[in-house]
């Protein structure tokens, strides 16, 4: 498509409602997924760390057992 104008750019031959909004719609849907895969991501992370630093406790601890 060829505009004259950016106002008929931006009006989209009528259908500016339907185009914008479908572009915003979709630029919300990735924004908010983008947001919860980070947040979940950090707090897989931190869940990991927990536990390799509980083994590590775990391990420390049979460690001196042993030489009781």
């Amino acid at each position: 498509m060829h505009f004259e104008s950016l106002s008929d750019f931006f009006a989209m031959g009528g259908y500016a409602g339907y185009v914008w909004s479908a572009f915003g719609i979709t630029f919300l849907a990735m924004l908010i997924l983008w947001v919860t895969s980070v947040s979940r991501g950090k707090k897989l992370l931190k869940e990991v760390q927990a536990k390799v630093d509980r083994q590590a406790r775990i391990d420390a601890a049979k460690n001196m057992e042993n030489t009781l």
